[in-house]
């Protein structure tokens, strides 16, 4: 059997999960999904941080919100690492728009209307690592639990 593909991917819970109180009650979600924390912080984000993170989006319409939101209070970043991270960090997460998320995803449980979307996840490897760099210009930790051997196929036996 082959292993899976470890990856890491950032999310960034939006000022709209900040102000609402319920960040630990999602990051607990992917904690409890099996995802290692690598990478955690909270912080305002400044303009000039928020369009190099939207930069895919400049020149659309919707971009100057987008910039405006996310620095609109604080904001916090983690980066989770795990298998097959990327994809299943956003099949948990749900469709951009939250009317069209389904029901047990992040948006489909919690949120209502588009920007107030409450969570960024990264949609690819290259985009992970690049928003990881932007993110966390100082890297991330290494460690491993012993917990994991039960949640992968990692160390299990037969």
């Amino acid at each position: 059997m082959t292993e899976p593909t470890v990856q890491r991917t950032l999310i960034v819970f939006k000022p709209d999960a900040v102000q609402r109180g319920i960040v630990g009650e999602l990051l607990g979600r992917f904690e409890r999904r099996g995802f290692r924390i690598v990478a955690l912080r909270a912080l305002r984000v400044d303009r000039a941080m928020a369009e190099r993170h939207y930069a895919v989006h400049r020149g659309k319409f919707f971009f100057p919100d987008l910039v405006g939101t996310i620095s609109a209070s604080p904001v916090v970043a983690a980066v989770l690492e795990g298998p097959h991270a990327i994809a299943a960090v956003r099949a948990m997460v749900g469709a951009t728009r939250p009317h069209e998320a389904a029901p047990g995803t992040i948006r489909g449980d919690y949120a209502l209307v588009g920007l107030r979307n409450l969570i960024h996840a990264s949609d690819a490897p290259e985009t992970a690592e690049s928003e990881i760099a932007l993110w966390f210009p100082e890297g991330v930790i290494e460690y491993r639990r012993d917990v994991e051997k039960w949640m992968t196929d990692e160390g299990a036996p037969g």
